[in-house]
This record gives structure tokens, sequence and C-alpha cells, in this order.
């Protein structure tokens, strides 16, 4: 902007003499923007120009809609004035004296730095530095302030500074750069540090335009998490603010306009660009939502750098003040008891990424949001892709599925701590946005919370810059003729992994099979459940009595939970017929057992025979008892190591362990341990902190160093390499003698395992599948040289794991010659020649063993 001063005109009016008011904008360099203080609200501005002298004229972008009007560049050194003004001036307390000021209110005066005319004179200063030349066509002869200034000119022409230096001054002209083609790959180039900036205009209070350094980046950015009231533009082209929005506009300019500030710039979505603003004096969006004049927003809050916990706090101190917009609120859980603000339930199933429902000491079942965050969404032109596919939010949106993971795999089945934080009220459907019901949006815990401010900073899930993981999820639900094709790959596979999508009644379930990718709807076998309500051809299928409980009793059982399935068979419609197996359960078992399904007749060759069996293997094993007298009992197996031998609880003790270890918390927790004032030693018994977060007892097996300790777990029998600072002092009322080490060795009794590291890895995944962190049923056949020798069944079914090790190829058979065991040998050795000869396993190229290969390892 140019500011230019000729001779006085009969329509220039003298105005008033001497003034002081603070500088708040700096125009060019001969035009400031001056304001009074506050009283009841923003204050007027007045516009100074500096008379008698011309400064250059800074860069001007062309209106938009003019295609033939080009940007206007900087003249040489007008951006060199600014900046000589703005950090002198800027903030500071000026006086001025108006000599002229025209019939349309322009002024024109000498301004002064301070309170009165003994400060500088600004356009003496400017002169002075050859940022400014003097009107010499409007000086009067008699006037020494006139003649001072071309007194000063003359100086600054003889030093050849600013303007009167060589060159011409084209390297001081900036090359403004007002788009950027990818607001995107520009953001994420930055890489989230901070860079050096000037505030250039303020829109409103969270939304302003900067200046990058030094590229001359002209952005608009808009600060993270917060969204202040704005200023709305009517149909007539006026402005109508919302309430507070002149207020919130001038916190933000008399604090940041054309200040030197660092700006974050933290994201870019749908082309707005978000960050955070860093003054010398403290953080602007904080103190926004402390002086409540802005309010936290979940959609940007999730990219927030700074910490998003402190926003959630300086909104709530707003909030409890009722200061300017929350001075009418009314919490809104203001009504709620304490008993439903603040409470302890199971999570039943994981909605998605921000959504659970969780059942109440009550039995009643309640929907809860996460607050603050939302989860992963198609963002621009993805909404739009294969239109002619069906959309699937949890396989489709990018990173959805591994966050519905993440909270299923941690939390379901769980108990959770839920504090209510905010009620959501229902809204209705908007031109653009669906309806939404009253939401409960809570701080759900679990033995501590996650933040996603340390994921944004190193870049993890939504926040990294890895390629997206694509699931490719073939949904065979009623396809007959994908079903046929994929029925006797199940029907081979026996046992396989799956995880229970949805529960459509008792014995209808959607499950998700991880390995092979696919959803199939599967039916529980040899049994007949109870139908729930169905929409059928011709109308409304009414549920049969007892339908409810069923499907409850299924979910509660099985919802979003890993099973195991055996696919036997499948149906006319595509739909798959088995047994479903969860934490030994045979789900139609336990229907039956519950009353709420019958047999069906095709079970009649199924699992019933043998669960009706049970009294003849007691009888049989009666007969037994004059060589081989079996105790089995039951015991929880915790560990196990490669070379197959396990660690395994007793269950009779277990109450005992578990009140030791709460007690033993609660202690911890009400006198901390002093972190590195343990010093450990070989064969001590002490406390350690395991990868959970939790203490367990321990002892001491090797130091290597302090940020080096060896340890091993004498309740669980897993061990782990540890620093110094994560063990403590094992207080007597816990120690062994209290309770002994709860975690006993064992090894398989009759079984050989194979030298072949191949082999020997495929037995321990069987085993560890098989009955890690499961009850078994346990006798102790004979003694070993490090620990007993053991035979183990599965809870459930009470077959002998070993034996089915044998039967799979998996092992040999180590023969005993203690006549009292010759029987069970014997069917060991039976079992061993049937795997032998259908070539399983380790089998495959026939006996591979020779006549005298004691020197292998190998005995017969």
């Amino acid at each position: 902007m140019a500011c230019i001063l000729g001779q006085q005109q009969p329509w220039m009016l003298p105005a008033d003499p001497l003034e002081s008011l603070q500088t708040v904008f700096v125009l060019s360099g001969c035009a400031i923007i001056v304001r009074g203080q506050p009283r009841g609200g923003p204050p007027p501005e007045r516009q100074i120009n500096l008379s008698n002298i011309r400064a250059g004229a800074l860069a001007r972008r062309a209106a938009q809609g003019q295609p033939d009007v080009k940007d206007t560049p900087d003249e040489p050194w007008a951006f060199q004035a600014r900046e000589f003004l703005r950090k002198k001036l800027i903030g500071k307390e000026v006086c001025f004296n108006v000599e002229i000021k025209t019939a349309l209110g322009r002024e024109y005066g000498m301004v002064y730095l301070g309170k009165d005319t003994t400060g500088e004179n600004i356009a003496e200063s400017l002169v002075n530095e050859g940022l400014a030349t003097v009107r010499r066509e409007g000086i009067r002869g008699n006037n020494p302030e006139q003649a001072r200034l071309c007194e000063l000119e003359d100086q600054a022409k003889a030093s050849k500074k600013g303007m009167w230096s060589e060159g011409g001054g084209t390297h001081t002209i900036r090359d403004l750069k007002y788009t950027i083609e990818n607001p995107r790959n520009f953001v994420d180039s930055l890489h989230q540090k901070p860079i050096n900036a000037i505030i250039e205009h303020v829109r409103d209070g969270s939304v302003v335009r900067a200046l990058l350094l030094p590229d001359y980046y002209l952005v608009t950015v808009m600060l993270s998490g917060i969204k202040c009231p704005t200023f709305k533009r009517e149909a007539d082209g006026t402005e109508s603010p919302e309430p507070f929005a002149a207020e919130a506009k001038f916190f933000t300019e008399s604090r940041l306009l054309q200040r030197d500030v660092q700006i974050i710039l933290e994201s870019c979505p749908n082309q707005i660009i978000l960050g955070t603003i860093l003054h010398p004096n403290g953080n602007i969006t904080e103190l926004l939502l402390k002086e409540g004049f802005a309010r936290c927003v979940d959609w940007s809050m999730a990219v927030y750098t700074q910490g998003a916990e402190k926003l959630r706090a300086a909104e709530r101190s707003a909030k409890e003040r009722k200061i300017r917009i929350w001075k009418d609120y009314v919490a809104p859980t203001a009504n709620l008891d304490q008993k439903d603000r603040q409470f302890v339930a199971k999570v039943m199933q994981v909605v998605n990424a921000d959504a659970m429902v969780v059942k109440l000491n009550s039995g009643e079942y309640k929907t809860i949001h996460l607050s603050s965050i939302r989860p992963p969404r198609n963002e621009g032109e993805e909404k739009n892709k294969d239109k002619d596919k069906r959309f699937r939010p949890l396989y489709d949106i990018p990173y959805m599925f591994e966050a519905r993971e993440f909270l299923r795999k941690k939390l379901i089945g769980k108990k959770v701590n839920v504090t209510v934080d905010y009620i959501r009220a229902a809204t209705g459907p908007g031109e653009s946005t669906p309806a939404f019901s009253e939401r409960t949006c809570a701080t759900v815990t679990i033995g501590g919370i996650y933040k996603c401010s340390s994921a944004i900073k190193n870049g993890k899930g939504l926040h990294s810059k890895k390629e997206v993981p694509i699931h490719r999820v073939a949904d065979i639900s009623g396809e007959t003729q994908k079903a046929k094709q994929f029925l006797p790959f199940l029907q081979r596979a026996g046992r396989s992994e799956a995880v229970v999508e949805h529960v459509f009644s008792g014995s209808r379930l959607k499950l998700y099979m991880p390995k092979e990718t696919c959803l199939i709807t599967f039916l529980l076998a040899g049994i007949e459940c109870p139908r729930s309500a169905r929409n059928m051809p011709g109308g409304m299928q009414v549920a049969e009595p007892f339908s409810d409980q069923a499907m409850l009793f299924t979910k509660e059982l099985v919802l979003q939970r890993e099973v195991e399935v055996e696919v036997e068979s499948m149906d006319k419609a595509g739909n798959f017929i088995g047994w479903l197996h969860i934490e030994g359960v045979n789900l139609s078992v336990a229907l039956v057992e519950n009353a709420l399904s019958k047999v069906h007749f095709t079970a009649e060759n199924s699992i019933w025979a043998n669960y009706e069996e049970k009294p003849v293997e007691e009888v049989v094993h009666l007969s037994e008892e004059k060589e081989r007298v079996p105790n089995y009992r039951p015991v929880f197996v915790t560990e196990i190591s490669d070379n197959l031998h396990f660690y395994a609880q007793d269950v009779e003790t277990g109450a005992q362990l578990e009140t030791l270890m709460e007690t033993m918390r609660a202690e911890i927790a009400a006198h901390p341990p002093v972190e590195g004032s343990y010093s450990a030693r070989r064969g001590d018994y002490c406390l350690a902190k395991f990868a959970d977060g939790e203490w367990y007892r321990a002892r001491v097996e090797k130091v290597e160093s302090p940020a080096k300790v060896h340890v091993f777990y004498i309740d669980y029998g897993n061990r782990e390499v540890v620093p110094s600072t994560r063990l403590a002092a094992m207080p007597p009322a816990f120690s062994t003698r209290t309770l002994p080490a709860q975690a006993t060795e064992y090894t398989f009794a009759f079984i050989q395992v194979p030298l072949d590291e191949d082999a020997r890895a495929d037995v321990v995944d069987c085993i560890v599948r098989d009955i890690q962190n499961t009850q078994c049923m346990m006798n102790i056949e004979y003694s070993g040289a490090s620990c007993p020798h053991v035979s183990i069944q599965f809870g459930d079914t009470k077959e002998d794991v070993g034996l089915g090790l044998v039967k799979e190829g998996l092992v040999m058979v180590d023969v005993r010659k203690e006549k009292h065991l010759q029987k069970i040998v014997t069917e060991y050795l039976n079992s061993q020649e049937s795997a032998k000869s259908a070539r399983l396993n380790i089998w495959r190229y026939g006996d591979f063993r020779a006549d005298d290969a004691d020197e292998f390892g190998y005995r017969r």
C-alpha cells in the first residue's frame, strides 16, 4: 500500500492534536492501525498514515473471478519497510498528532514511539534507514520537521542505505505463493516440525492466515482440536457474528496478529490445513478454550500433537466457571447418579473402533462410545470408488478392521471401568449427515488409558506413511456354488480357527475364518435350537419359545471370541454345518445341558454317542487297577518350553494364589517400591514387573548386568530378561513360606520328541494350541532325572494328549519296561504302528530309524 500526501486541498480539514493508542497492525511502510483499550467489547480501530513520506507498495493478489487481472508483486524494499515498522511498533503504545484529515476520513500525521513526542519519530527512522522517500513537493520551508526529513534522506543517499543502495532492490521482492498445488503432500513433507511464520490475518478466533518463512507461502490455518464462534455470511453479502465471535477474534488478534510465531502443520483433511500455533507467551489453542472462546471438536483433536487431554481440561475449566460461550452450560451428566456416572461393566461386543456393548451388573446391556475419538473413515474421492461393489465398512475402510481387532483382543469378555464424560443428544438427518440417536460418551479403562497422541507422534496405524492395508475377505454366506468348492477344504482341515462375527440365533452364527480370509454362515450340528423371529417372503416368522434366551446364551459365550470349528457338511442354502468349541466347551453340548436346545435325530452317530458312554469308560479304568492305578487331578497348564517340558498349577490351590496376588498388588499400590533400590543376586526370590505392568513373584537365575537380569516366574513357569529397575524385594508376607511356588515342571510320559527342528517345532505348536492356558487332568506315571513324567488328558473329552500326538505321527513312543505300564505302552505302540502305516508326519517316508540307532538318540 502506498501512502502519498500532496499539498493541502480545500476538503482537507484540520483534526485533533496529540493522541496515544496501541499499534495492532502495520499495513505498509507508511500506514498503521491503532486502537485503544477494550471497554465492554473490542475497541474501535483507526488508520494513521505517515505524512510527508512514501514507502513502496506491498504485493496484492488479483481479485478472484477476474482472469485478465494479474497479481501485483512487491515494490522494491516495500516488505523490508513493513517489517521495520512491524518489529518496532506491534503491540507498542504510540502517540500521534493528526495534521490532516480528509473529508473521507483519512488521517495523516506524525507518529512517535511512546506516550509523547519525546519518543522516536517513526517517519524519520524510516527515511534514515533508506526505506521511505520524502514527498518534497508538499514541503513548506518554514516547517522544521519537513526540513529534518529532507536532511535525513540526503544522509541515507550518501550512505547508500536501503533503496539508495546499488542494485535496484530486485532482491528484496518476495516470491509470494498464494496457493499450494498439493496441500496434503506439503504438510506431510514438513514432518510436523515447527516452522517460523508471521500471522497476517485473523478470520475468526480459530482460523488465521499465516506467512510461512523463509519460502513465503501464504496459507490459511485452522487450529487443531477447537472451533470458535464464526461470522456467518448472509444472502445479501453481510456478515452476522455468532455470540462471542467478535470477542474471540479480538482475543486472538491482540495476541497473534503480525507476531512472530512457530506453527506445527499437523494434518490436511479435505484441503483444510490443521495446525498448532506456538508463541513464547503460550499456546493460543489452550487459552481460547480456557477463557471460554472455543469448544473442543473431536474430528480434528485426533491430530493435535501437544496432548489432547490438555484441551479437554481447559474446556472443562471454562464449563465449570460458566464463562462466555458456556454461560448457560448445564453438565450433561448433572442429572446422572454417581452409580450411573462411574461403573464397572463387562465388554460383550466391540461394535467398531469407538463403540462397544457392555453388560452392567444388573444384567442390562448398554452401548458406550469412546470420548474424543472417531473411527477410521473414507475421505475424499475414496468414498465414490466401486459404487457397484457392496460396501463393507469393517473391511473396506482403511484401518477399521485393525482398530476393531485391537479393541476386541484387548477388551472382549473383560471387566472395564467406565466413566461417563458426556451424553450427546440425538440429532435429526441433515442434507449430508444421517440421523444419530443419543450417545453415551465415556472414558473406558482397563489397566491404563491408551492415548492417540503417541500413535500420531510415532507414525502408527492411521498416522503411518506405510501403504494402507487391504483386506480381501470373501463372503460366501448363501453362495451355494462357492460353498460347495470350499467344503472339502474345510472338512480336511479338521479343527479350524475362527472368530464369531454375528449371532443370528442360538445355533446360527456368522464366522470369520482368518487363515482362509472368508466369512461363512455356520449352523451347529447335532441340535435343534428354538428359532428366532425372522423376515420371510411370506411375512415375519414368529419367534419360538426360549429362542431369545438361547441366542443370548450363545452371544455371551462366543460372540467376537476366538473359537475352533469342525465342518462336517453343508445345507442347500450354502450354510456350513459342524461343531464349535470354545475353551474346551462344545457349544452344542452346552446349549442342551442348559435346556436351551434339543438333540437332533442326525446326532445319533456323533458326539452324543460318546457323551452317553461316560460310565462305561469308568468301568474300563477300574479293570486296570491291578496293574496301573491312575490318579488324575486337575491342573492348569501355564507354560510350555521348546523341549516339551511344561509348567502347571494345581487347581486346588488356585484360589490361594489368586488371594495372595490380590493382596500383594494392593500392598505394592499402597507402598510402591523405589525404582532401582533392589540389587539382584542369583538365587534370590524377588518381585518382578511383567510386560503387562503387573507384579509377580520371581527367582533370579542370572545377572548379566543391571540392565539384563534373567528371572523365572515361580508361579507361572515363564522366563524373562528384565532391567533391575523392574525388580523389587519380596515382602516376607508373600514369600514361598506363605505359599510355595505354584508352577511345577513336568514332561510327557511314553513319548520321544524327534530331533529334527522342524518336526519338534510342529509338536510344540500343537501342544501350545491344545493345552496351554487350559485346565487339564494329569497323572504322574514315573519319575525322571529332572522332573516327573506324566500323562495329560483334555479337561472336556478326557482324551490322552500324548496318545493323540502318537496317533498323528508327530512323536515316537518311548518304550518303558515297567510291568505295570505294559498295557498303556502297548496302546501307544499300536497307535504308532497305525501312524506309520498311514505315513503321517514324521513317518511320511517310512520308518527312518535303523536297527542300531542309539547313536542318533532313538530307541525302538
